[in-house]
């Protein structure tokens, strides 16, 4: 089988949200070992939001289903959709998934822009609707840059964990298994996390 590791690395030049400080790491000598100091947000980096996170009620980081987090999942490539897609970009194409991934153009961005890639209200109801348990994207954020929320309730409402921020440059379209976790943080609305996929070979 073939692991391949989604999670952006995470430092001080990791690209950030505007108003969220970037990471901050320090790292000291205690004379028999070395020890660091880390300063960021729940949200930096490759992170998983919780449903409390818009919901402002429901499960927090620490108490979500990890069965959303682990088991089959489809990498949709919606790169031609450029930064608005819609149930358009998705009808027919998502099977029978419960967990979903979005390859967008922004796998190797490294700088913040405003019209990054995000799903529009009609495609949350859709993955909704399809009892998604999972969906990441390779952006910044599932939701336009300016937004209201609806999206984020809208699947964080029905059950669905969103992961943000993924590096899908090395990934092509079809099916894996997935593995994220998040860091347990006790009633946090998020965290940042290490995401990998697995692609078993086809038998000889």
């Amino acid at each position: 089988m073939k692991i391949i590791d989604i999670t952006r690395p995470l430092s001080g030049s990791t690209v950030s949200f505007p108003g969220d400080p970037p990471p901050q790491f320090s790292q000291r000598d205690s004379g028999l070992y070395l020890i660091s100091d880390l300063h960021m947000n729940s949200h930096s980096g490759t992170h998983i939001d919780a449903p409390v996170h818009y919901l402002k009620k429901g499960d927090t980081i620490d108490t979500i289903p990890l069965d959303n987090l682990i088991g089959p999942c489809l990498v949709l490539d919606v790169t031609t959709a450029g930064s608005t897609i819609t149930a358009s970009h998705l009808r027919g194409r998502l099977g029978t998934a419960k967990r979903i991934i979005l390859k967008t153009m922004f796998s190797k961005e490294t700088r913040f822009r405003e019209n990054f890639p995000h799903i529009t209200q009609d495609a949350a109801e859709l993955l909704s609707a399809q009892g998604t348990l999972c969906l990441g994207i390779d952006s910044f954020s599932i939701e336009a840059f300016v937004c209201d929320g609806s999206v984020h309730r809208e699947l964080l409402g029905n059950g669905c964990i969103i992961i943000e921020l993924l590096d899908l440059s090395n990934v092509d379209e079809g099916e894996y298994e997935m593995t994220a976790l998040p860091l347990r943080l006790t009633g946090l609305d998020g965290a940042p996390a290490r995401v990998v996929l697995i692609q078993k070979k086809a038998e000889e």
